[in-house]
Formats: structure tokens, C-alpha cells, sequence
């Protein structure tokens, strides 16, 4: 298989803050017997406290386990492990890189942007941030990283729900629903979620996020007036239909655009490409599905702050409804300018 054809290993960034469980879910992922070569990336090996039996053999910085997954420290550049990987290219099926508790993810996403070499052989999959059902609320009030998380996230696992009532994990969904509408979200007790749950999502065919076009996002839009919708004065938490507390996160926002007419190319790249140099810190995600004038090809892209990727994926099947779909997730979004923005890329 030549270079250019070999699909690009899936990468899954994983990230979650002190105590929340990652490392109960990294132990599974090295430890259990699920048929699938893994290669785990993480902060500190002894962190991980993984059980010496298992480990086979070990050169200084990578450790192989005996259900066939490695795991190696991130003691230096984690451009220079990716590289160190890439040359066992084809001896697994997906990296995870642990990210530390405090860290932002930011910086380890834009990794798999930067470097030729890892955005030749590897792919961001999907973020996926652990999260602890008793104390995220805690958390989102005194810890920015903790709602940077939530906001990054394309999977969230809402871990031991089982220490929360029902009313209190009602809120903290509603609370992470106001950050980020679109992760998908499990709800765990000891982090006992399907690994095909959290790895290889192709979390970048956003055909799996832009399905859930979250009914609350347009509850403040009078354009979209629902009978179900009581506006109140306080628009931070409304009920809906089902009686549940919405939360507006003040401070992070989504935006979700959409139309079904052809966008130019010409307009819309510069137009992008230009709003993630303006706008980019603001912006933590972007992600996108495109349809093209005079092109049989959906694109696809996705971002972090202002760095992007994208390509064509696959053809627009029979039947599917040409739409191009984008969301941006963010703080202080020039909500107005951008949807002008948008507007002016349709081919009139």
C-alpha cells in the first residue's frame, strides 16, 4: 500500500480533570482483552499504576502489554512520539494521548494539525473528556481548564453517577449541555463505557454531532418561536417542554449555521480561513460539512483555535440532503459577523 493510500491512524485525545477516572479507563484500554492494538500516550507511566504483570517488554520510553498495546511517557516532545510511532505504522489500530488533568487540550489537538509528518500518518479522531458527575459543577466555578474540557470535548463520559441523585446529575448535564450542546455524552459509573464508544469515532464525519441540532440553542432565538417555548425575562434557564433546567454558559458559547444552498468555494475558504486568523483565539472548536457548488464531493473540515484541516471525504450519496452544516464553540463569538460572513459564501 503506498504512503498516500494508507489510511491515516486515528488519534484520540483524551483529557479530564484530576480524579474524574481517565486513568481507570487507560487501565482498560492496556489491560483488557479487546482484540485491538492500541497505543497509549501518557504523562506519567507510574501515574497509570498499571499492574507489572502485564507488562511484557520494555525499552526506556515504550512498554508493551500483553494484550498487544503499547503504552510510552510523554518525557519529551509528543511530536517526537508520534514520530517514534509512526514507525511501527500498520502495528496498531489507534493512538490515545492522556493529556495531564490541568492541561489544556488545546495544545495536544493542534499537534496532529502542525507537523507534516503526523498529519500524513495520523488523524484527530476525537476528544474525549472524563468528567466527574460530583464535583464537575464544582468544578466549572473555580477551574477554567475544567469548562475549556468540556467545550473541547467530542465525547464526553460522565463518570460516577452513581455517587450523584437524579436531580443532581440532571443538572450537571444541563450544565455541560449550556458549554457544549453537541459531545456525545455517556453517562458511567467506574468509567464502564464501550472503548468503540470513545475510540475511533470518526468524530470528524460530523454527521454524528450536527444530528443532535439541540433543541435549546434555538430557545432564545425569537426566529424559531416553538409554542413549547416560554420566553421569561431570564433567559438563563428556561423550561422547556420536559420541564428541565437549561443553562446559558455565560461565558462559552456554540453557534451552529446551516443552509441548503451550494456555498462557493472561492468565498468560503478565504472567508474561513480569515475568520480563524481574526477570530482564532476565541474560537476553540470549528468543525464543518460542506457542499460545494459544482463539486459531487461533501468536504469536511475541523478546527482548533486557528488552526484547521480539512478534505474531501466521500461523494454526496443518492437521496441525501446537500447541506452544509458548521459549528463554532467558543467565547465572545462575533455571533452577528460571522453568520453575515456565512450569508455572503452562498452562491446567489
Amino acid at each position: 500500500m503506498s504512503e498516500a493510500t494508507a489510511p491515516k491512524i486515528p488519534v484520540t485525545v483524551l483529557t479530564g480533570y484530576l480524579g474524574a477516572g481517565k486513568t481507570t479507563l487507560l487501565n482498560r484500554i492496556l489491560s483488557e482483552n479487546h482484540g485491538k492494538k492500541y497505543a497509549v500516550i501518557v504523562n506519567e507511566f507510574g501515574e497509570i499504576g498499571i499492574d507489572n504483570d502485564l507488562i511484557i517488554g520494555a525499552d526506556e520510553e515504550v512498554f508493551e502489554m500483553n494484550n498487544g498495546c503499547i503504552c510510552c511517557t510523554v518525557r519529551g516532545d509528543l511530536v517526537r512520539i508520534m514520530e517514534g510511532l509512526m514507525k511501527r505504522k500498520g502495528k496498531f489500530d489507534a493512538i490515545i494521548v492522556e493529556t495531564t488533568g490541568l492541561a489544556d487540550p488545546a495544545p495536544v489537538a493542534q499537534t496532529f494539525f502542525v507537523d507534516e509528518d503526523v498529519q500524513k500518518n495520523a488523524r484527530l479522531d476525537a476528544v474525549v473528556t472524563v468528567a466527574d458527575a460530583k464535583w464537575l459543577s464544582d468544578r466549572l466555578k473555580d477551574a477554567p481548564e475544567a469548562k475549556n474540557q468540556i467545550a473541547f470535548a467530542d465525547v464526553i463520559v460522565l463518570n460516577k453517577t452513581d455517587l450523584v441523585t437524579k436531580p443532581e446529575l440532571a443538572e450537571v448535564e444541563a450544565r455541560i449541555r449550556g458549554i457544549n450542546p453537541y459531545a456525545k455524552l455517556h453517562r458511567t459509573e467506574r468509567c464502564s463505557v464501550a472503548l468503540a464508544d470513545v475510540l475511533d469515532r470518526g468524530a470528524f464525519d460530523l454527521d454524528r454531532i450536527l444530528d443532535i441540532e439541540p433543541d435549546f440553542l434555538e430557545a432564545d432565538d425569537h426566529d424559531h418561536d416553538h409554542d413549547h417555548h416560554h420566553h421569561g425575562h431570564d433567559h438563563h434557564h428556561h423550561h422547556d417542554h420536559h420541564g428541565l433546567k437549561h443553562y446559558h454558559d455565560e461565558e462559552m458559547q456554540s453557534l451552529a449555521l446551516k443552509t441548503d444552498k451550494p456555498l462557493d468555494p472561492n468565498v468560503f475558504m478565504p472567508w474561513l480561513q480569515n475568520l480563524v486568523q481574526m477570530e482564532g483565539q476565541k474560537i476553540l472548536r470549528s468543525k464543518g460539512i460542506l457542499a460545494f457548488h459544482d463539486d459531487e464531493d461533501r468536504y469536511v473540515f475541523q478546527g482548533v483555535h486557528m488552526m484547521l484541516e480539512g478534505n474531501h471525504q466521500r461523494k454526496w450519496k443518492e437521496g441525501e440532503p446537500r447541506e452544509s452544516r458548521l459549528v463554532f464553540i467558543g467565547r465572545e463569538l462575533p455571533e452577528e459577523a460571522i453568520r453575515q460572513g456565512f450569508e455572503s459564501c452562498i452562491v446567489s
